[in-house]
């Protein structure tokens, strides 16, 4: 078995320039996973981009996972509005409004506790780049870890496509970073 690659730094810059090498080092890239270790904190970078071929089309994934330390009954989920969802809303199907347009009118959001979404997304730049998203979900997953005695609580961001650039890679890890801290407060 291969060991997982672990990518540290004593800042987010020098985390990054790390990667940045590491992603031009790799050429054409399909298959990219490393832990990312900031200040304790480790999060899974995996990138998979699938060309398909033959009657396949292929698929692009790039995700974002963090192991959660504190397991509370907290739950979001939040991901970009779909044809599906514009119909349900129609309907008085009902999702939680934050009160900033923008993001408001892009995301379907559920939750449990609204003001701490609202405070994990006061941000204006992280609004503006869950606004610019398409196909993607974020949230709070819980999985059962066969090699533990129970389950675990992570941090998830799911965006299908692959992303292969190391400036917008790292806009997407920033948000993610920035939220995960905010939950482990």
């Amino acid at each position: 078995m291969e060991d997982q690659k672990i990518i540290s730094g004593a800042t987010e810059q020098e985390i990054w320039d790390t990667i940045a090498a590491d992603l031009a080092a790799e050429g054409e890239l399909l298959d990219y996973n490393v832990i990312i270790d900031q200040d304790g904190r480790q999060t899974e970078l995996y990138i998979d981009i699938d060309l398909g071929g033959g009657f396949e089309s292929g698929s692009e994934l790039t995700q974002l996972s963090a192991p959660l330390s504190v397991n509370r009954d907290f739950k979001f989920a939040i991901h970009d509005e779909d044809f599906l969802d514009t119909i349900g809303k129609f309907f008085g199907l009902e999702d939680m409004k934050m009160g900033y347009p923008e993001l408001d009118d892009h995301v379907v959001i559920k939750t449990n506790a609204p003001e701490k979404v609202r405070e994990l997304f006061a941000d204006a730049e992280i609004r503006t780049l869950f606004t610019g998203l398409e196909d993607f979900d974020f949230g709070i997953h819980t999985h059962h870890l066969e090699d533990s005695d129970g389950d675990q609580t992570f941090l998830e961001f799911n965006l299908n496509r692959g992303i292969t650039d190391a400036t917008e890679l790292r806009k997407l890890y920033h948000a993610f970073y920035t939220v995960l801290v905010g939950l482990e407060k």
